[in-house]
């Protein structure tokens, strides 16, 4: 057990940042899977619990949990949901790193989860069709970043090929037409916020690309917000001293290196004072002499 945990770990650390996600999306699943089977072996639900991790369609419910921008899209409802985001992740990940770099891919991870979870809570308080069911409506899933992710992808390189099985080679523009377009269909279907956070992270896609492309990083922002928090969490580095005995020692010996060329010096003077007189001095030797008969 010790052993896979510790391939786990390093599969991590070497791993790709859409690797990471994958991991972490996989990890959070399991512990919210493995929480549910213990609460439900004391006759106990887990939905209150988790329900508190989902973004709200309910502007007062987002308003006493804020953090469900961000949790949200960790969660999922069963393991086929996480198994297709992931495996949508995993392909569009690793194309989205041959065009952008990972900084970019875990900003637009967040950014396109927060456009589409912020998209799904406007359409449930502008629409009437959906203002009935609003307070008691929630959305997890990693769908609006996948398809952030996704978007940018298609919009950067439009005519890549892409292999389908059953359908053979398509323009990526195309596959994303035709995600983008369903989810335009489905939108009053039974997954409605579904749809339309999809549609929120497309939409985050798009404008990270067309800004970039313009010099403008959307992602910049979330990255150094995540810089610094994980700063909080990084071990500081103790402060190099100079203690003041070296200061000193350093203080005496430039000193006594003073004191020693001078007496050299003047020693060189009286030498050449002795061999050829007075007279055959310079005025800078006549003025060291001078001042070190004062001394």
């Amino acid at each position: 057990m010790a052993t896979i945990i510790t391939d786990l770990k390093n599969n991590f650390r070497r791993g790709n940042v859409h690797i990471r996600l994958i991991y972490i999306n996989a990890a959070v699943f399991l512990v919210v899977a493995l929480t549910g089977i213990v609460l439900r072996l004391f006759n106990l639900s887990s939905a209150s619990l988790v329900q508190w991790f989902e973004m709200p369609a309910s502007l007062p419910n987002f308003v006493v949990q804020p953090w469900a921008i961000l949790t949200y899209m960790f969660l999922h409802a069963d393991f086929l949901h996480v198994l297709f985001n992931m495996l949508w992740l995993f392909w569009f990940g690793d194309l989205f790193l041959r065009f952008f770099s990972a900084r970019h891919l875990r900003g637009l991870y967040l950014l396109g989860g927060i456009c589409g979870g912020l998209l799904y809570m406007l359409a449930y308080n502008v629409f009437p069709y959906f203002r009935p069911v609003a307070d008691y409506s929630f959305l997890l899933g990693a769908s609006a970043s996948v398809l952030a992710i996704v978007a940018a992808t298609a919009y950067r390189e439009p005519n890549y090929p892409i292999n389908l099985l059953l359908i053979g080679t398509i323009r990526l523009k195309y596959l994303a037409l035709i995600v983008i377009g369903m989810d335009v269909l489905f939108i009053t279907s039974d997954n409605a916020g579904g749809h339309i956070a999809h549609l929120g992270g497309a939409l985050a896609g798009l404008w990270f690309a067309a800004s970039l492309g313009k010099g403008r990083d959307l992602t910049r922002w979330i990255n150094l917000a995540l810089g610094w928090v994980a700063g909080l969490f990084r071990p500081r580095k103790p402060k190099m001293k100079v203690h003041k005995a070296n200061a000193d020692r350093q203080k005496d010996y430039d000193y006594n290196a003073r004191k020693k060329a001078q007496s050299d010096e003047i020693d060189r003077i009286l030498d050449k004072l002795k061999k050829s007189g007075y007279e055959s001095l310079t005025t800078e030797e006549k003025k060291s002499l001078f001042d070190a008969s004062k001394r």
